[in-house]
This record gives C-alpha cells, sequence and structure tokens, in this order.
C-alpha cells in the first residue's frame, strides 16, 4: 500500500463487498453476484490480490421455496472455532406480486479451511415480527454476540430501519429487536426511504456502525450511529446518529453511490480499510438493482483527533477497466 493508497477498483461488477482478515494472515472475500443467484468466496494475502483470487462457489441457491431467488448481501465470520455466511434470500417470484419478500439466513462450515467441507443450513435468523429483512452483520464485545441487520416495520414509514439484538448462538437471537435509526433525514429518503447494510467499526473506545441510504443509484450514501463501548449497545439512547453523510457521490471523482460497506485492516495492520461498492457513471438504464456495475473499491480511514473516523471521499479510480456491458 504505498503511499497509504490502494488501486481501485479491486473487483468489477461485486456489489455489497465484504473483506474479512482472518487469523490465518489470509483476506476472505465475498460480495453479492450480478445474477444473485449463489454465493462465491475468495481469499488472498493481500487486498489488491484479491483482484485475480479464483473465486469458489460455496452455496447455490435452491430451486424452489424461500431460499431460492434474489441472494443478497453475503457476510464471511468467523465465530466460536467455525465459519458463518449470513445472507437475504428471497422465495419463488410471484409475478403478481413484484415485491421484494427476502428473509435472512445463515450457512456454517466448522471446517478449519471454509473451501473444503460441508456448508450446512442453519436456517434463517427469526426475528420478532415477519417482514422483509435483509444485510444482517455480527460482532463480539464484551464477551457478548450481537446481530444487526435491515428491517421493514409496516408500521413506520419507509423500507428497512436498522435493528440490534443480542444472539443466543450464530444462528440464534436472544432478545428482542432494538430499532437504532429510521429513514427521515433528507439524504436517507432520496428515492426510496432505506436504512440498510450496516457494518460495525471498534476503536478509541466507541462502536461506530455504518448504514446505507436512500435508493441505489447516485443518491446511495452512507450515515453513521456512534456509542461509546461501555454504554448499553440494546439501549437506542446510547447511540447518536450522524445529522449528514459520512460518505457520498464525489461528482469531481466519478464515483457514484457508495455504499454497502465493510470494514478491514491494511496488511501491516496499522490502517483501518473501508470496503465499498460505487459505480463510475450516473446513467443506469432501468432498475438500478440490475445494473451490474458496481464495483468493489477500498480505502484507507483516517482517524480525527475526536476519534471518530474520516472517510473523506471515494478516490478516484486509480486502474483503468474495460467498461462492462450495461443492463
Amino acid at each position: 500500500m504505498e503511499n497509504e493508497k490502494i488501486l481501485n477498483p479491486i473487483i468489477i461488477q461485486r456489489a455489497d463487498p465484504m473483506i474479512y482478515k482472518h487469523n490465518d494472515g489470509y483476506y476472505y472475500f465475498t460480495a453479492s453476484v450480478p445474477e444473485y443467484d449463489r454465493i462465491e468466496v475468495r481469499k488472498a494475502k493481500t487486498i489488491e490480490g484479491l483482484r485475480n483470487a479464483e473465486p469458489v462457489d460455496v452455496w447455490r441457491r435452491h430451486e424452489s421455496g424461500e431460499m431460492s431467488n434474489l441472494i443478497w448481501a453475503p457476510e464471511i465470520h468467523f465465530i466460536n472455532g467455525a465459519w458463518y455466511i449470513y445472507f437475504a434470500a428471497a422465495p419463488d417470484k410471484n409475478i403478481e406480486d413484484d415485491t421484494f419478500n427476502h428473509r435472512m439466513f445463515v450457512i456454517q462450515n466448522e471446517n478449519e479451511n471454509p473451501f473444503t467441507g460441508n456448508w450446512v443450513e442453519k436456517g434463517r435468523i427469526k426475528t420478532a415480527w415477519e417482514s422483509f429483512s435483509l444485510d444482517a452483520t455480527i460482532f463480539e464485545h464484551n464477551e457478548k454476540l450481537y446481530y444487526v441487520w435491515a428491517q421493514q416495520d409496516i408500521n413506520i414509514k419507509g423500507h428497512s430501519n436498522i435493528y440490534i439484538a443480542e444472539m443466543e448462538n450464530p444462528w440464534t437471537l436472544k432478545t428482542k429487536p432494538v430499532m437504532l435509526t429510521k429513514p427521515e433525514l433528507e439524504w436517507e429518503i432520496k428515492g426510496f426511504w432505506v436504512n440498510e447494510g450496516p457494518a460495525v467499526l471498534k476503536k478509541n473506545g466507541k462502536i461506530f456502525i455504518t448504514y446505507s441510504a436512500s435508493a441505489t443509484d447516485v443518491n446511495y450514501c452512507i450515515g453513521m450511529l456512534t456509542a461509546e463501548e461501555n454504554s448499553n449497545l440494546l439501549d437506542k439512547n446510547s447511540w447518536t446518529k450522524s445529522q449528514t453523510p459520512v460518505f457520498k457521490t464525489s461528482m469531481e471523482n466519478h464515483q457514484y453511490g457508495p455504499g454497502h460497506n465493510s470494514f478491514t485492516v491494511s496488511e501491516d495492520g496499522k490502517h483501518d480499510v473501508i470496503v465499498y461498492h460505487a459505480r463510475n457513471y450516473t446513467e443506469i438504464k432501468g432498475d438500478p438493482l440490475y445494473d451490474p456495475n458496481r464495483h468493489t473499491r477500498a480505502q484507507i480511514i483516517n482517524w480525527r483527533e475526536d476519534g471518530t473516523p474520516d472517510f473523506g471521499v471515494p478516490e478516484v479510480d486509480s486502474l483503468e477497466i474495460e467498461t462492462p456491458v450495461k443492463a
């Protein structure tokens, strides 16, 4: 990472990117594929090495049923000696009902190497009510395991809010959901009323949860919640919501709609890194969801004197790529 720069894009046509650095020294990567039909994982010794790493399909959608359509936003984690991938899936498409009906699921691999052994379906992560739900992430803190996700409440205007709960185990919630944020600010309700894609970063005695807002076009951006690390994380009042986006479109750098991020660290361990997707053009034909050119990017995070992250702006692409066919 010469001059603290990462050459972008890391991987083309991979949205909702997740990079996890394991204690074996490898970076593990997964993301939504344009076909939304499978979960793939790749690994490399460096972040940029993921670009040419061989993807391995570890799970494919079912032919029918609740895990048969629109496989979204997988995340890979290692918890208590086993690998877990959390993801959202929808049931068979009902041509009479064009609404999304996702639920959250998790698969487990108890092998030390996630590319061998069996990925076992642990089932659906059940919350307190039935509704559109997606984008789960997990984190451990003070010997407790927490689950953070996006879900719709039909009594609240909008498509999804961000919730947190403690977990009994990696596939079961222990406590009732607590809503941390809902789409309400001007930059959260452009195109769609959305809070989704949470990601957790712990640093400087604080816990930060970033999330994405608005439609998945040029308006897509990232907001942030902040809590003190010793506060009650299941108390909404422990969290402070940023009133402006912390990461958004850069017209100057031709980076549009940055969002659905994750966090990792640099190879030398000295820098925190934000991983996100963005497009390099604004003219999208049809539904942005089916435009495949949200590419995975990453950049170094700077830190302010008050201990909060400064994500800056999405950096200009440093690699020339052939613009893939637009949907």
